[in-house]
């Protein structure tokens, strides 16, 4: 599977261990050249550091997982019913035009007929058995596809043990690095069947089961308040303390609550839907609330306009949340569906979410590559060991002792997950230097992100000092004080390079 040809710019990380990594590749491709399956796969693994991100989405059935894709990108691309499709694996990628292709397990890809049902894309498997498919790819020209690969999984759990089979098996594959870079996970509520499929995303073996390439969304966060006015408000309190959760802290990196319905209708709203929503508003509010007391009383209320199809349509669309929080800002001076569109998404938590995304992942996005990188090399040399590989060996365990970003990775695990201690506000200053909040200069130093350089290196010269001393003093214990050193060269890497 291979991405756009273009070639991206890199983010932060340093480039060093790109380079590092790049370089080890090629020399284990050279020492496997005799070995077609290795050095093949070793070729993509090289090919995937000029593609786009790859952020996989991953949940149990009915956690809203093509909603969400669709919120992000901005169209209904993703089928989002029970069909067949929904239990593929499904990679959705930026092109000139749109293409959807289906990669058999046995023979060549074929074209697929796309076809839109209400809006919605669809996709005709030609009677080729769900089980005979390996994956989808989806071209389609969107602005949000094109720094990221966004791949659709199977529900995790399902009660077809092909489809639940499928999602483990790309996801957590046995003994390999999985195709995603990382991985956005969807959960109505945390349960142990949650926590469990975060524990075995995990690679133990390389970068020491750090959780840099995982979130987790709360991604029905509407249901949560039962559809009231201040359900996103319940919502967001709930992901703050699971942020908080000890087992957690050290699953992912963090937990955003969205309400992935509504962050999708507001980016596809239509003209004919505002004016239904506006036909509602100008109701009384008793008696729009009355109707809104359930699903069946809202669509069979007798009412002209809007008429009774219209309803249940725009309950499919935005659910009684979504009705309800529209007709609330509409009556409160919102005149047209940009700015209720535009309103709707920043409540949906959509909008922090993509910060999330950039954060933690765009920024990382070479980071990502090289422990992908990384963790295929390690497979290889294990399975087929020789002799003349050691020094390949040798290397791949160097780039992981020494690598600085490595090192930062794991202190960060063991600071969240709490095998080191500091008192709570250098506890929440080390893990932003760190990179917990994000990896570019200015999130670890908690600033603005168009700072200038000046800004950054007084930020950071006051880090430099501040951990330095806390290295240092005598009354910090042996790992508290390795950690402060980390810390300390976080901040002199800072200074280097904002000179």
């Amino acid at each position: 599977m291979t991405g756009p040809s273009r070639t991206l710019p890199r983010h932060d990380p340093a480039p060093d261990l790109t380079a590092s990594v790049r370089d080890l590749l090629r020399r284990t491709i050279d020492a496997y050249a005799d070995s077609p399956q290795a050095a093949g796969w070793l070729r993509r693994h090289e090919e995937r550091f000029a593609e786009p991100l790859r952020v996989a989405i991953a949940g149990k059935v009915k956690a809203g997982k093509s909603t969400l894709l669709n919120a992000l990108v901005g169209e209904q691309i993703a089928p989002t019913d029970a069909g067949e499709c929904t239990r593929i694996v499904t990679w959705y990628q930026d092109a000139p035009s749109p293409r959807v292709q289906m990669f058999p397990r046995q023979g060549p890809p074929r074209p697929l007929t796309i076809s839109r049902h209400r809006g919605a894309l669809s996709f005709d498997l030609q009677g080729v058995p769900v089980e005979q498919v390996d994956r989808l790819l989806v071209d389609w020209p969107s602005r949000s596809l094109r720094s990221t690969n966004l791949i659709d999984t199977p529900g995790i759990g399902s009660l077809s043990v092909d489809t639940s089979a499928r999602a483990g098996a790309f996801l957590v594959p046995d003994d390999a690095p999985s195709p995603a870079d990382a991985v956005v996970y969807l959960m109505r509520h945390l349960h142990a069947g949650d926590v469990r499929f975060l524990e075995s995303f995990h690679d133990r073996d390389v970068a020491r089961a750090t959780p840099v390439n995982t979130i987790a969304v709360l991604s029905r966060a509407d249901e949560i308040g039962v559809g009231r006015l201040d359900a996103l408000s319940s919502a967001r309190r709930i992901a703050r303390r699971y942020r908080g959760d000890e087992k957690l802290r050290g699953l992912c990196q963090t937990v955003v609550a969205v309400a992935g319905l509504l962050a999708e209708t507001a980016r596809t709203m239509r003209q004919d839907e505002y004016q239904a929503l506006t036909e509602l508003a100008a109701l009384s509010r008793s008696d729009v609330e009355a109707m809104l007391l359930s699903a069946d009383r809202f669509g069979r209320a007798e009412l002209d306009r809007p008429d009774s199809d219209t309803r249940v349509a725009l309950l499919e669309r935005f659910g009684l949340f979504g009705v309800r929080l529209a007709t609330t800002l509409i009556r409160q001076g919102v005149t047209d569906p940009s700015t209720l569109s535009t309103e709707l998404i920043r409540r949906s938590g959509l909008d922090e979410l993509r910060t999330v995304l950039t954060n933690q992942f765009a920024e990382r996005r070479d980071l990502l590559k090289s422990r992908s990188a990384l963790l295929a090399v390690d497979l290889v040399l294990s399975r087929e060991p020789r002799r003349a590989t050691a020094s390949l060996r040798a290397e791949v365990e160097r780039i992981l002792a020494g690598a600085h970003e490595f090192v930062e990775l794991r202190t960060l695990t063991n600071l969240r997950g709490g095998a080191i201690t500091f008192p709570a506000e250098a506890a929440d200053d080390a893990e932003r230097l760190l990179g917990g909040d994000g990896g570019s200069a200015a999130a670890r130093l908690g600033l603005d992100r168009g700072s200038d350089a000046a800004d950054l290196r007084d930020a950071a010269r006051d880090a430099l000092h501040r951990w330095k001393r806390r290295a240092e003093s005598p009354l910090t214990g042996r790992a508290a004080a390795d950690a402060a050193r980390v810390v300390v060269r976080t901040c002199e890497g800072i200074l280097a390079a904002h000179r």
